[in-house]
Parts: structure tokens; sequence; C-alpha cells
């Protein structure tokens, strides 16, 4: 498998991936370093990241400007959805591009993935805005291979947002 390496600038983005943005917001019920401490644990990170109907597993984690992460992200029904590593897991690799402690992180991911339709490498921005009721948390995916759904996207990091709130509130 020949995954484009996210850790360099220059990785070249493949056609299946697209210029398209998901976006996803909530206003979470807590201190903006709390929220920015649960995104570089890699405990907290196991128990919010997966969306509903999924598991994580961390499989590295370095939490530094150019440290490397791996996750695998397993569906709870792996027959009603066979994942884009296959075996029903979604198995994908990164690197942290940029921490701004309490306002912002930066990553570039690539899902392990035989299928051309979830290559490439996607960008994920999640920005911390104070609010009067406590952080509001944006997350937004640039680049998203093409086999990814904005529908089901949407849903995902709806469904992350709910549980980070849920971790820190």
């Amino acid at each position: 498998m020949n995954l484009a390496d996210p850790t360099r600038d220059d990785a070249p983005t493949p056609a299946t991936s697209t210029a398209r943005v998901d976006r996803g917001t909530r206003v979470i019920l807590a201190r903006a370093r709390d929220i920015y401490r649960a995104c570089l644990d890699p405990e907290a990170v196991a128990c919010w990241r997966a969306p509903r109907g999924m598991t994580a597993r961390v499989l590295r984690f370095e939490p530094r400007i150019g440290g490397e992460f791996a996750m695998e992200f397993t569906y709870s029904d792996a027959t009603a959805n066979p994942g884009k590593s296959g075996d029903g897991r979604d198995v994908f690799r990164g690197s942290f591009v940029e921490l701004v402690p309490n306002e912002r992180i930066v990553e570039r991911i690539a899902f392990e993935s035989d299928d051309p339709a979830f290559q490439g490498v996607m960008t994920i921005v999640t920005e911390f805005t104070p609010d009067r009721d406590g952080t509001r948390v944006t997350i937004a995916c640039h680049d998203v291979p093409a086999g990814i759904s904005a529908a089901d996207h949407a849903e995902g990091i709806a469904s992350s947002l709910k549980n980070l709130a849920a971790f820190v509130e």
C-alpha cells in the first residue's frame, strides 16, 4: 500500500481528493484549555474521537509539532460497513502541523486504503473560540477524499463533537 506521507508539505494529493471542506461546530461547556488538553491526550482521544457506531484505538501519538500519530476506528457492525481500510476498520496516520495552545490544532492525515476514493491527504483544523457559554469548537476538514460522502462526514464530525462535549463537560 502506498500512502502519501502526511508529514511532508509537498505530499501529493491524488486526483481522488476534492477541494471540499466539511465543517462542524459545537459550543462545549468547558474551558478551551480543558478541551485542547483532551485533544492532545491519547487516552482521551481514544474515548471521544470515534463517531457513534465506532470505537477508537490509538496506535501511536506524539502531540508536538511534527509529531506523528496513528489510529484505528472499528465499526460496531462490520458487516454493514466494511470500512475504508477493510475488515470494518478505518486506519489512518498523520502528523501535527500546528499547535496553538487553547486556540488551534492542525493535523494532516491519510487513510490506509487500497480504494483510490479514500486516498489522499486531508487537513483537519480544530479551532477553539471563547463563547459566553463555554468554548465554540469548530472542526474543518480540507481536501476530503472523494469516497467520504458530505452527509456521512457531517454526521461523523457532529458525533465526535458530541462525544468531546460529553467527555469534558
